[in-house]
């Protein structure tokens, strides 16, 4: 499902659901070699969720996510603790800009 939203976008009224959103959140801690990016893809296509998770080279993680505000706000909570290896230290989310991203892939 791409995450991009027209410009000319209308707020949603009471009772429907919301505009898609884009977050980024960066995870620090033990996250990488314990399985964090494939179980973060998982969690995230069960919230109807697209976007991606890269392993950074100073040794966190990157997560974008985009679709629905209850969904990313789902995500964000479960990357607190992340999978059952990891030790996750801090996570520093911010608002991203739009991308068209079809699905959500492991790079």
């Amino acid at each position: 499902m791409p995450c991009g939203v027209p410009k000319t976008a209308k707020k949603s009224k009471p009772g429907k659901p919301s505009m898609p959103r884009a977050r980024r959140f960066t995870i620090k801690g033990r996250v990488q070699g314990v399985w964090f990016r494939d179980s973060t893809r998982k969690v995230a296509e069960s919230l109807g969720l697209s976007g991606h998770a890269i392993n950074l080279n100073d040794g966190n993680v990157e997560v974008f996510a985009c679709g629905q505000q209850a969904a990313i706000d789902q995500l964000a909570e479960w990357l607190r603790d992340g999978p059952r290896m990891a030790k996750v230290d801090q996570v520093v989310a911010e608002e991203a800009e739009w991308e068209d991203v079809a699905g959500f892939r492991i790079r």
